[in-house]
Formats: structure tokens, C-alpha cells, sequence
């Protein structure tokens, strides 16, 4: 029971911590890179490894999470608040991978040289932007939940024995 919520811990501390993290790593790219493609490119690459990390982390945390109310209550409790919350941040987290970044990596590579030397106002650059922009939004939402979630998880009494 103990590894079981030694599990769920982990997992969320891991993905909470990186979505914290991810901020600063772009901020640095952005500010260190010589060029924002370059800047770009790493920030794409880290959201990939970010969004996998999630991905593993949320896998863990549920069938942690499910085998531990199973052992502890006799019930895997499927809809409990804490799995529909986990399961919306691996919807969004799914979202953002496999909706969002393939469709801005399509927009970007349909550009030629780099994004930021097309107007603001030419439509390939306006659904790119605007895609980053629900790219933030999906990952502070992601980011608000896991907060949350966190939260239930302490205020949670352990069982010990």
C-alpha cells in the first residue's frame, strides 16, 4: 500500500514539477539561443519529452491510484474525482501531442524561413499563433488540475497498518 501511494506521489510530483519547470526552459531558450528558430526547436523538442513524461506519469498514477483504492476499500472506484481529474489532464496532455503541436509543426515547416519574419496578419502566422496560444492554455489547464489533484491527495488521510 505504502509503494502504491509512493507510485502515485512520484508521478504526480514528476509532472507537476516538469509543467513548472517547462516555463523556464523556454524563457532560457529564448533568451540565450542566437536565433528564436533555434530557441524554437528546443522549446518543441522539450514539450515532446515533457508531454511523454506526462503521459508515462499519468499511466502510473492511475493504475496506482486504482490499485490502491481496490486494496484499501475493496473497489477500484473508477469515477473517483481523482482519476476523472487524471484522466482529463491525459485527454488534454493527448490533445496538445497529437492535436496541436503536429498541426503548428505542419504550419511552421509550411513557412519558408522563419515564422517570426511573417507578418502577424498573414493567415499561415495568425493559426500558428493562435495555436501557441491554446497550446499555453491546454498546458496551464493541465498544470490547474494537477495542482488540485495534488491538493485532494494531501488532504487525504493515510491509512496506516
Amino acid at each position: 500500500m505504502t509503494f502504491l501511494r509512493f507510485l502515485m506521489l512520484l508521478s504526480l510530483v514528476a509532472w507537476i514539477g516538469g509543467l513548472i519547470f517547462f516555463p523556464m526552459v523556454a524563457q532560457t531558450a529564448f533568451s540565450v539561443l542566437p536565433t528564436r528558430q533555434l530557441a524554437g526547436l528546443v522549446v518543441r523538442h522539450s514539450l515532446g519529452i515533457l508531454h511523454w513524461m506526462g503521459l508515462i506519469s499519468g499511466f502510473v498514477f492511475l493504475i496506482s491510484s486504482l490499485l490502491y483504492n481496490r486494496f484499501s476499500a475493496g473497489s477500484a472506484n473508477a469515477f473517483a474525482l481523482r482519476h476523472l481529474l487524471i484522466a482529463a489532464m491525459l485527454s488534454l496532455t493527448l490533445i496538445s501531442q497529437f492535436g496541436i503541436v503536429p498541426r503548428m509543426d505542419a504550419l511552421r515547416a509550411s513557412i519558408p524561413g522563419e515564422i517570426d519574419s511573417v507578418p502577424p496578419d498573414h493567415p499561415a502566422r495568425a493559426r500558428f499563433d493562435n495555436l501557441h496560444l491554446w497550446s499555453t492554455r491546454v498546458e496551464q489547464g493541465v498544470l490547474l488540475l494537477g495542482l488540485v489533484l495534488v491538493y485532494l491527495i494531501a488532504r487525504q488521510r493515510p491509512q496506516f497498518g
